[in-house]
């Protein structure tokens, strides 16, 4: 089998605000959209992706990050029947095919049958995927479809098909289960015991905000936390982390977790919690906010080397412009000259790109410091004693290992103290874009009283804005330079957030809202 198409229409309206911006199958779960997992599971199959509410979102976020062979085909019809004759006719003729639903993450040990699986075999029956652990709407017993509610027996929308022409007479609308019950096809059944199910709001909210990106995998042993990379991306940054703790353990570095092995990373379990989870006073920030920069102040004067130009322009422009090529068609308004964000109306970068530059190429440093290089609450722990400690540094800036330009560390700082990063990264934030619909050149207000090109977007807070003069002040930092690259550092999140569409749009707007203070 070489073939799947995924049923991805639908408004997904039980998933609620999750699906307000894009279509459902680009939800994340677990850092990664659930689309994905069908792809990550068959990397050399070849999918036709029925597309209908935000399709443009889906062809947009697909050229932009899918490395799997797929087409997309426009549902026409409703139901679960509609866009699947449209799918079908791109299938050739005797090939076998899976369709399945676009919120089921099968389990990786999921196997099917052997004719299924093996190359060169002509599959001769076909299957319906049986749920065994979550309840559906409808049953398959006995060799029969039943409009019954079941757990054991239920139908999962997972099935498997010899070839196209046993359902060549699909109509354009309707519910598929109920066509099928009509053919009185000869199915077998495929148990998908450990499929997770994410048609319902209530699902996601089951879910645990992943503290660690895709990339790694973490287990805690006693008292040992340990992280390991699962993929080349998080093999490489692995190998600098623990380079950057190897040289700050050389350096006698204060405030760092006890360090007891880095192939893989082994380190203190930190009894503590992430700045962010803290409810702390103005006199607990201020005296955390005190030893933080104290502590980046002795990282930064621990070691020093030449700066590097070079450096410079590749971490503050290069990147940030190369990240924001990649996503220029997928966010809306990203083609108008001005968007307004939050009542703002700002200048967008890809018109003024050169006068960025330009702002940015007046930072200029003669000398480069050992830094964090990602020194954000999210990588910040306070002991229980109220000691705070650095965690997951960044080993890197620009072309340079170790060592960069101290303003990045102090952006990065201020980037939870006044722009709410964290909350943002955990997705607790709201995104509304104006306009009838979010690809549109119309004028015409939407139900919220935006209008095209107009967006809001609330971050919760972290309740450290109160900090921001005493930040400055304890820093000694020029305040439009750390603003400058506080603005650069959220256009460049755009693309390393890619597993999910509203956190891309949403570093975009909130990078155009800050870089117009600037420009």
């Amino acid at each position: 089998m070489d073939y799947i198409i995924v049923q991805a229409g639908g408004k997904g309206t039980r998933l609620e605000y999750l699906t307000k911006n894009k279509p459902k199958a680009l939800v994340p779960v677990e850092n990664l959209p659930m689309l994905f997992y069908l792809f990550r599971k068959y990397p050399d199959k070849r999918f036709v992706i029925i597309a209908d509410y935000h399709k443009e979102v889906m062809r947009e976020y697909l050229a932009s990050f899918a490395d799997v062979k797929y087409q997309i085909v426009d549902a026409v019809g409703t139901g679960t029947c509609s866009g699947v004759k449209q799918a079908i006719s791109l299938i050739p003729d005797h090939e076998a095919f899976m369709l399945v639903w676009s919120d089921l993450i099968l389990p990786k040990d999921l196997v099917l049958p052997k004719e299924y699986e093996e190359k060169g075999k002509t599959p001769e029956k076909d299957y319906v995927g049986v749920s065994e652990t979550f309840p559906c709407r409808w049953k398959f017993e006995d060799g029969e479809f039943e409009e019954e509610p079941s757990t054991e027996h239920g139908v999962a929308g997972f099935f498997l098909f010899t070839g196209k022409d046993k359902i060549s007479d699909i109509p354009e609308s309707g519910e598929l289960v109920r066509y099928l019950k009509g053919k009185n096809l000869d199915f077998g059944e495929v148990g998908l015991a450990g499929t997770r199910e994410f048609g319902l709001i209530s699902e996601d909210k089951k879910l645990e905000n992943p503290k660690c990106r895709p990339f790694n995998k973490v287990t805690i042993k006693d008292d040992i936390f340990i992280k390991e990379p699962v993929d080349d991306q998080g093999r490489k940054l692995a190998k600098r982390e623990c380079a950057w703790y190897e040289k700050a353990k050389e350096l006698d570095i204060p405030v760092l977790p006890k360090i007891y092995k880095t192939s893989p990373l082994q380190m203190e379990l930190v009894k503590g919690k992430n700045i962010y989870e803290c409810d702390l006073s103005y006199d607990e920030k201020k005296h955390i906010l005190t030893a933080l920069v104290d502590a980046l102040k002795s990282l930064h004067a621990s070691e020093k080397v030449p700066a590097d130009t070079f450096s410079m322009k590749e971490a503050y422009f290069n990147k940030t412009m190369q990240r924001l090529s990649g996503i220029r068609d997928l966010v809306p308004y990203a083609n108008e000259p001005f968007i307004i964000v939050n009542g703002r109306k700002c200048r967008n970068v890809y018109f003024h790109k050169n006068e960025l530059e330009k702002k940015l190429e007046a930072i200029s440093s003669k000398s480069f410091s050992f830094i964090h290089g990602d020194c954000t609450f999210s990588n910040l722990m306070v002991r229980d004693n109220g000691d705070p400690v650095l965690i997951d540094p960044r080993g890197y800036f620009g072309f340079s290992e170790l060592y960069g330009d101290e303003r990045y560390d102090w952006a990065k700082l201020y980037y939870s103290v006044v722009g709410n990063y964290d909350r943002f990264n955990l997705k607790d934030f709201s995104l509304d874009i104006g306009g009838s619909s979010i690809y549109t050149d119309e004028t015409k207000a939407d139900d919220k009283g935006l209008s095209a090109g107009e967006v809001i977007l609330n971050i919760s807070s972290n309740h450290w804005e109160d900090m921001e003069e005493d930040f400055f002040e304890l820093t000694g930092c020029d305040r439009n330079e750390i603003k400058l690259l506080h603005a650069v550092i959220w256009l460049s999140l755009t693309t390393y957030a890619w597993q999910d569409y509203d956190s891309i749009c949403g570093a975009f707007y909130n990078g155009l809202y800050y870089l117009e203070e600037v420009l």
